[in-house]
């Protein structure tokens, strides 16, 4: 499996995540960087592109599903600042497009979709500077 990080559940389940960087820094340029994941057929792709952003700024981060029904499989959305551990941020249910979000992450943060493109999306409003990560899209697994 060709996957750039694996997120293994209690069940013994795992998904595969796809990556952005994302950093917001005061009076700073910022370049933010979409590398691609892929497992199997299944890809989850965030476009390579570059853009400045500063605090108060709104981001809006995408993941282009394929080789699957993207109404089929959940869809979470995770971040990881540096040197820290992982943080869940909530996830989509892509079928009925319920949100559920983490406590921290209610006020700023919206999933949204477009069942068109195959595309999700993580908004962010009202950037800080505790908003510089690494944000990655994962899949629900199924067997």
């Amino acid at each position: 499996m060709d996957c750039l990080v694996f997120v293994f559940t209690i069940h013994g389940k795992f998904s595969c995540l796809n990556e952005k960087v994302l950093a917001v820094k005061q009076g700073a340029k910022v370049m933010f960087l979409f590398p691609t994941g892929v497992w199997g057929e299944i890809k989850l792709q965030q476009p390579q592109s570059s853009e400045v952003k500063r605090p108060g700024d709104t981001v809006k981060i995408s993941c282009v599903t394929s080789g699957y029904t993207m109404t089929d499989y959940s869809m979470s959305w995770i971040r990881q600042k540096s040197g820290k551990g992982l943080e869940w941020i909530g996830w989509i249910n892509t079928d009925t497009v319920v949100a559920t979000y983490a406590s921290s992450f209610q006020s700023r943060f919206t999933f949204t979709q477009d069942v068109s493109s195959s595309t999700q999306f993580l908004q962010i409003t009202g950037l800080t500077t505790e908003d510089s990560a690494v944000y990655f899209c994962a899949r629900e697994h199924s067997d």
